[in-house]
């Protein structure tokens, strides 16, 4: 048995997975052990004056001080720190990783929209259901939203979109984007295709216990639109007093909702999945089969 740790620098949080991997017959097992997430918001800074603050650099640098000595206690043998948007578009990424190096002496790793997207479709299982539908998965981060298509039982096809809940809630996103996601969406989905739409991150699974959906059940497209309409009636402090969402929560799940709204009426989906898993599923994934898989053969 082996653990291993992922940590994903978001535009809107940190998060940090640690897994167990053991053998089951011919096949491997990813038990969770431990998630932590920390709502430092990097995005931002990025977004709106294109550097991150010392001051978010000097969370940043604790949060992931934090994690590396959780990583100790939790003895894990392999681990990787991915940045997404928020911390690729900054200009000074590059001093910020240094600073972070030289306050924790941990790596981090930034990815393109492209490699997160296909990343993100390590984490889900969808080669493994019916072939005969189309499957669309959609993440929606805080600076950019990931979509990965199978048609069929095709070799995927991924993209990033520059939208994300930060950058809409800090009027960052121009309209021609959801245009550009319309369009891919069309090129690359036929109009006789049966769409199976999945949804991951955050705020997916806190609109799925606030609609009243069951897990593992799929969430109605009237759903998610009376609960957008229900939220915006009310101004951020109330949804947070009567809704219960955390601070970091109240804000950004509107934006989240039109995406996810919008996203069901390109495609026509009356009723949208949640697997539960992300980035940092998709990076255990990858570091286990990059990393690990023949010591645990051996």
């Amino acid at each position: 048995m082996r653990k291993i740790a992922a940590i994903d620098i978001g535009s809107n949080a940190v998060r940090m997975l640690i897994c167990y991997v053991f053998p089951s017959g011919d096949e491997y097992v990813f038990q969770k052990n431990s998630y932590l997430r920390l709502p430092i918001r990097l995005g931002e800074d990025s977004f709106k004056n294109g550097i991150i603050s010392n001051e978010k650099i000097s969370l940043l640098t604790n949060a992931i001080l934090s994690f590396k000595y959780i990583i100790k206690v939790h003895g894990v043998n392999d681990y990787k720190i991915y940045a997404t948007s928020a911390l690729r578009e900054s200009r000074n990424s590059k001093e910020v990783i240094s600073i972070v190096k030289k306050n924790t002496d941990l790596n981090i790793e930034l990815i393109t929209g492209l490699k997160e997207a296909k990343i993100i479709s390590k984490g889900n299982s969808l080669e493994k259901i019916e072939f005969n539908k189309t499957f669309l998965y959609v993440d929606v981060g805080g600076g950019s939203t990931e979509f990965s298509i199978l048609r069929k039982g095709k070799e995927k096809m991924s993209k990033s979109f520059k939208i994300g809940t930060v950058r809409l809630l800090n009027n960052l996103v121009d309209d021609s984007i959801l245009m550009e996601i319309k369009k891919w969406l069309k090129s690359n989905i036929d109009n006789d295709d049966k769409i199976k739409l999945f949804a991951t991150g955050g705020n997916i699974n806190k609109i799925q216990s606030m609609t009243g959906s069951k897990s593992g059940k799929p969430i109605s497209y009237l759903s998610i639109k009376d609960l957008s309409n229900t939220l915006m009636e009310f101004n951020y402090q109330e949804r947070m007093m009567k809704f219960d969402l955390n601070p970091d929560r109240a804000d950004v799940i509107i934006p989240a909702l039109k995406i996810f709204i919008t996203t069901m009426e390109f495609v026509k989906a009356n009723k949208i999945f949640v697997p539960k898993s992300g980035l940092v599923d998709g990076m255990i994934n990858e570091i286990f089969y990059e990393n690990n898989a023949s010591k645990l053969d051996s």
